[in-house]
């Protein structure tokens, strides 16, 4: 169904939307949208960051005793 739909078609839908919500509600709608997905990539970067800390923490130091000293 949607793969009939054409440039023509999507013209049609563009300026329906335009007219039914008004320019600026559709702005800030897409203000909403960026903002949604900025907030979604600091929270997938801020859980794997997470991760890697948890992994760092529960890292072992494997240096034999009489090594640790020597620079």
């Amino acid at each position: 169904m949607l793969n009939n739909i054409g440039l023509p078609g999507l013209l049609l839908i563009a300026v329906v939307v335009l007219v039914l919500f008004g320019r600026g509600k559709i702005s800030s709608l897409m203000g909403e949208v960026g903002k949604g997905i900025t907030a979604f990539k600091k929270g997938v970067s801020d859980g794997s960051k997470e991760l890697e800390d948890e992994q760092a923490e529960t890292a072992k130091d494997v240096t034999p005793e009489n090594d640790k000293d020597k620079v």
